[in-house]
């Protein structure tokens, strides 16, 4: 029982990439072997290779490939122990994705142009790569993803921020009519109004709350309520540069599902009609 324990324990710890003591990555090997000997077998003369039985059995794999991986949204929804694990998936989702760009280039026979079929390959590599992307986010940087959501919500942020800024808008009370417009510009911007490329940077070179901490310190440092209200923008500060991480980690995981999953769908879509258009001319 020990042993057995031991043995949960590790695969419990263990990557998704090497799941099963890389399982699938010794399976999308396998394919990829068995794409070549097809390859191989093509015969010479024959024209376009899609359009020989090699090209017809490499080109179902593939098709049945695409559709199997595109499945991987709906195998989230149940959580299963065991061999059929969603690590155990997700692991087959990423090796197999990287075999299906050698079993669809080669039943293309590297016969590209302009027509639907090239047209399915390049959203396929399109696919592919942005699953690279997504997979290079959870491998080298752990936990990130996870830490963007579970960290802080939207309403816990705001509530952050809306402790600080009523501490400083009591703090500023004393101030004169300028220093006063330079603290309520900063304490009104809406930081979470700021766009997807503003996100993504991480941080806001025209923040309105250093502005305002650069114009307080213009003005005589012995005035009523400036050293305190500094101070309170410093903290203000520190903790717009928590919300604009936490923002930012979210902001890459949304690049990706927006480009990821919309090529998805146009994929399965170009190889419909190009299924459609094989069979309709064979």
């Amino acid at each position: 029982m020990a042993s057995s324990a031991a043995r949960r324990a590790t695969a419990t710890h263990e990557s998704f990439l090497r799941h099963r003591r890389w399982f699938w990555l010794k399976a999308a090997g396998l394919v990829v072997v068995l794409t070549g000997l097809g390859y191989a077998l093509i015969p010479v003369g024959e024209g376009p290779y899609g359009a020989t039985w090699p090209g017809y059995v490499l080109g179902s794999a593939g098709a049945g490939l695409i559709v199997w991986l595109t499945l991987l949204g709906v195998r989230k929804r149940a959580m299963t122990p065991g061999r059929w694990s969603l690590k155990g998936w997700v692991s087959a989702h990423v090796w197999l994705g990287l075999a299906l760009v050698v079993v669809a280039t080669l039943h293309s026979g590297l016969r590209l142009g302009w027509n639907v079929a090239s047209l399915a390959w390049a959203l396929m590599l399109l696919v592919v790569g942005t699953g690279i992307y997504g997979v290079i986010a959870y491998a080298t940087l752990p936990g990130m993803f996870a830490r963007a959501t579970a960290r802080q919500t939207r309403a816990e942020m705001s509530d952050g921020l809306r402790v600080i800024d009523r501490q400083v808008r009591e703090a500023a009370q004393p101030l004169d009519a300028a220093a006063a417009q330079a603290v309520s510009t900063a304490l009104t911007t809406d930081i979470f109004a700021a766009g997807l490329w503003r996100r993504l940077a991480g941080h806001d070179p025209r923040c309105a709350t250093q502005a305002a901490i650069a114009a307080l310190r213009g003005h005589n440092p012995a005035a009523p309520g400036i050293a305190q209200v500094i101070g309170l923008l410093v903290k203000r500060t520190a903790l717009l540069d928590q919300v604009r991480q936490t923002m930012r980690q979210r902001a890459l995981f949304e690049v990706w599902l927006r480009v990821h999953v919309p090529a998805t769908v146009a994929l399965i879509a170009a190889l419909i009609a190009h299924i459609i258009s094989a069979f309709y001319y064979w």
